[in-house]
């Protein structure tokens, strides 16, 4: 009986591994670039961990069990609550700011669909330890100095931006109850991905004011911060928040990304523990799922029984970003070699195997990669096999050896043959 993978997981066969590693080596070299170190963490975590996040509601979206001693476990969906865990296991020993980023292998419990899937690969870079909102335009933009690596411009995506404090601020301004607002952030959140109709009934059967209804739709359809004093009253706080949230787009500008940025109050983010600016990364067309999204988040690791520290992050999967990339025609089979060699020798009769043995661990052993043929074929069928593992160069190994000592080397890409001594080969 022939057993299927787990539907909304990936066998990554050599092509699909070339294309994993394209990306994450990508994530990995932004990262280092932009001055982060690497972290990780276990792959499975109490399951109370998340709870304390996200609440009960999160069991069911969580690949969970419960281990042989009768502790409930959870596969992690994200790695947020663990890095909150780490930093604050060693909170007093660790320099600040914590400057980190991991690319972890992630499982969520919901149904696959286009962008999304069980399991996954999320690069993922926090600031914790600063206040200053350059912090924040710092994660934006190393999103997007990633992005702009691969060769996607401003037309091609966009960061769009707001600020979870000035929203909290502008809705209790216009007559929204502070303990309304955990209700209304998901119906915000969601004003992109519905008809404009459906999103008033939504906001209908939270809000019984016409007019706040009218004035948070238009709210919803700006698109500079320049706009909001034109729109509502801003008293301190509110006029603070605006003012923390200029400051980002001003950084991001003098960064040099200002072209791949816009205000959007309709960026929410569906996660109750953001306090400060918050960002999506779409593409321009708005076809697919957010590719990346992160935001401030000062009380996490107080949530988690730490100190109360300033932080900020993102987290941007694989899925989307290939689709995306894909669509652009940055990413293509052919633009990826699933195997490269320095060397491959082939040999012109069964009488030279030993030879071509010894001197492929010569090559490896200097720290080259070599490959050679097990069978003794047609010289043409080995020059093939050479050709198709994307060899640089091939070594024949024939009556040159016996008659002069000496290696034919052949340039592949050029053709070109020299004859090279076999004993300084190397040396």
């Amino acid at each position: 009986m022939k057993i299927p993978s787990v539907k909304g997981t990936r066998d990554f066969y050599p092509p699909q591994m070339a294309v994993r590693n394209f990306i994450v080596d990508g994530w990995k070299a932004a990262s280092i670039r932009n001055g982060f170190v690497e972290y990780d963490g276990p792959i499975f975590e109490y399951l109370q961990m998340y709870q304390i996040k996200s609440g009960d509601e999160i069991v069911e979206q969580l690949f969970n069990f419960e281990d042989r001693g009768g502790r409930l476990l959870a596969i992690r969906p994200e790695i947020t609550p663990t890095l909150a865990r780490m930093v604050n296991q060693q909170i007093n020993a660790l320099p600040r700011p914590i400057r980190w980023f991991s690319v972890p292998r992630l499982c969520r419990a919901e149904r696959p669909q286009k962008g999304r899937l069980r399991e996954f690969f999320q690069w993922n870079i926090d600031i914790i330890g600063v206040e200053d909102v350059l912090a924040d335009a710092e994660v934006v933009y190393c999103s997007l100095d990633y992005l702009r690596s691969l060769g996607l411009s401003s037309k091609d995506v966009k960061a769009k931006i707001s600020s979870r404090r000035l929203l909290a601020v502008i809705l209790m301004n216009i007559g929204i109850a502070k303990d309304k607002l955990e209700t209304l952030y998901p119906i915000l959140d969601k004003k992109s991905k519905i008809p404009d109709e459906t999103f008033v009934e939504m906001l209908q059967k939270e809000i019984n004011s016409a007019q706040i209804i009218q004035t948070i739709v238009k709210l919803m359809d700006i698109h500079s911060v320049d706009n909001i004093p034109s729109m509502v009253d801003l008293n301190d706080d509110a006029q603070a928040a605006l003012n923390e949230l200029s400051q980002v787009f001003a950084y991001l500008e003098k960064m040099g990304v200002g072209d791949y940025c816009r205000f959007d109050m309709g960026i929410v983010r569906g996660l109750a523990y953001y306090t400060g600016m918050v960002f999506e990364v779409h593409d321009a067309v708005g076809q697919l799922r957010a590719i990346c999204g992160g935001g401030r988040y000062d009380s996490l690791l107080s949530d988690f029984g730490g100190p109360k520290v300033t932080a900020t992050g993102m987290g941007m999967g694989d899925c989307v970003l290939e689709i995306l990339l894909r669509q652009k025609g940055l990413l293509t089979d052919e633009s990826l070699k699933v195997q490269t060699l320095d060397y491959f020798i082939a040999c012109t009769g069964a009488e030279f195997v030993d030879d071509a043995v010894a001197l492929m661990a010569r090559i490896r052993a200097a720290g080259l990669s070599c490959n050679y043929s097990y069978k003794t074929a047609a010289l043409g069928k080995q020059m093939k096999q050479a050709d198709s593992m994307n060899a640089a160069k091939c070594i024949i190994v024939g009556q040159e050896l016996t008659q002069s000592n000496q290696l034919v080397v052949k340039d592949m890409k050029s053709g070109e043959q020299e004859l090279v001594d076999a004993d300084t080969f190397l040396r």
